[in-house]
């Protein structure tokens, strides 16, 4: 699956709330500000102008361009740094502040299940578009997983 399968696989709702969920003094600080406002096209990026740009960037996933679904991604992930380490605490992945290795081995830290079992525990501490695109971020990132994780109704 492409990144741009989970954008578009969350749908367009969860698509606007993650970028409400950008936090510009987090662009700036892991120094993706200027990308993202190139990417998004935008002469000014606030988050007034981001949220403007949502049909636009929305448009540009649907046509598969992985540039603009990994910039984005970096600025949801950034943005939500906080939930990133207590999902990677939960499963014990080892990381610094909610980065690990790029190559790591992560078969031993993500058995059968582990989606639903992450989604259960912070489902109430985080919101849902965020923790989702989170969850379905790491399945591609570790496992190359190839369908999008939606949580089993309870």
């Amino acid at each position: 699956m492409a990144l741009t399968g989970i954008f578009t696989g969350l749908g367009v709702e969860a698509f606007q709330s993650l970028l409400r969920s950008v936090s510009m003094g987090k662009l700036r600080t892991y120094q993706l500000f200027e990308r993202v406002k190139a990417r998004a096209g935008l002469t000014k990026l606030n988050s007034e102008n981001l949220r403007k740009a949502a049909p636009r960037l929305w448009s540009r996933l649907e046509q598969g361009e992985e540039e603009v679904a990994q910039d984005l991604a970096q600025a949801i992930l950034v943005s939500n740094l906080e939930m990133i380490a207590a999902v990677l605490d939960f499963l014990g992945i080892p990381h610094e502040d909610g980065f690990f290795a790029k190559e790591m081995d992560a078969s031993p830290y993500l058995g059968e299940g582990w989606q639903q079992r992450v989604f259960e525990q912070f489902k109430e501490q985080y919101p849902e578009p965020a923790l989702l695109f989170y969850v379905n971020h790491l399945g591609w990132e570790l496992q190359r997983q190839e369908q999008l994780f939606r949580p089993a109704a309870a």
